[in-house]
């Protein structure tokens, strides 16, 4: 399997075949990490042992419209833990482990607090997709100032799991709150933005939606991806949330589980086939205490042949 952008580099490539080469056979494990202590990682190989192969960072902090004058306690504390986390990102690199960014984009303009949620802000994202209004130009700001960020990794051939606009199909953020043909046209801008301007050949193009509508097409997209929080304890292969988002495409795509609370069983999904590529738990309480997965369901998930933890990855880039 092959990027969708042609000039992808080689390392692209590489992480692309061997996602395809495990379908169905094994899965990457994953884990969302929000601050500089990454206190997740510090859990799980203090109970496994082992480190996931895959790290997802988050970008909230490096938003360049945050309102700090009108902002929370906890938006604040929040801002200040991420901020940083590139570096983190950096040194996951060296070890030589799969990245991923998660990007709660504060408005681009106008907004308080935690400003990635619609309710505040009024920033109108149909407009920002429209070439010449006040929104557009704000939009466009943002977006190249993280281009500028991700550059560097970029200079350095890493490859990174790119997975912009997550949860587009729900209208709590400001990019899924004015339809679905906004949604898709915010994605290929940002897609044609850093592939043919900025030339962000190191990208793996993430979707994050349950609905077909939403889906911007399969020229720009290389894995398709939905989020999930099950039960507490609740331990399955996913295959009925894999089919309610494998009829998204009839293209030869990869699937994956882009956040989920409590862990799927790792096992089940090889023994039955369900081509998860990998799955990223979300942070705190859900990576760090056994309020949702057990310490004995994590060394099990951990610990199973066909699950690939930071020390079972292939060098691949």
């Amino acid at each position: 399997m092959r990027s969708v952008n042609k000039n992808a580099q080689s390392e692209v490539n590489k992480v692309l075949e061997y996602l395809s080469e495990n379908k169905g056979k094994k899965i990457i494990l994953g884990q969302h990490t929000q601050t500089m202590e990454q206190k997740e990682l510090a859990h799980i190989e203090s109970v496994t042992g082992e480190l996931p192969a895959l790290c997802g960072f988050e970008l909230l902090g490096y938003s360049p419209n945050i309102n700090y004058n009108d902002s929370g306690d906890e938006c604040l504390k929040e801002v200040r833990e991420a901020q940083g986390t590139l570096k983190n990102a950096w040194k996951w690199a060296e070890k030589g482990g799969l990245i991923t960014f998660t990007w709660h984009w504060f408005s681009p303009l106008g907004g308080r607090d935690k400003a990635f949620f619609t309710r505040n802000t009024d920033f109108n994202a149909a407009l920002s997709v429209t070439e010449g209004t006040p929104e557009y130009y704000a939009l466009i700001s943002d977006m190249d100032y993280m281009a500028g960020l991700l550059k560097p990794f970029c200079d350095e051939h890493i490859p990174i799991l790119w997975r912009p606009f997550h949860e587009c199909d729900g209208d709590w953020f400001w990019w899924g709150n004015y339809g679905k043909d906004t949604v898709r046209k915010l994605y290929r801008m940002m897609y044609e933005r850093y592939t043919e301007h900025f030339a962000l050949n190191n990208l793996i193009w993430v979707f994050n939606s349950t609905l077909k509508e939403c889906y911007p097409g399969d020229d720009i997209i290389d894995v398709i991806t939905r989020d999930m929080y099950p039960p507490e304890h609740e331990h399955t292969d996913r295959r009925e949330e894999f089919e309610g988002i494998g009829n998204i495409s009839s293209a030869d795509k990869l699937f994956a589980i882009g956040e989920t609370g409590t862990i799927p069983d790792v096992r089940a999904i090889c023994e039955n086939n369900v081509p998860w590529s990998w799955f990223m738990t979300w942070s705190n309480d859900f990576a760090c205490t056994e309020n949702y997965t057990s310490n004995e369901e994590l060394t099990r998930a951990y610990s199973y042949e066909n699950s690939v933890t930071l020390s079972r990855l292939p060098k691949l880039y």
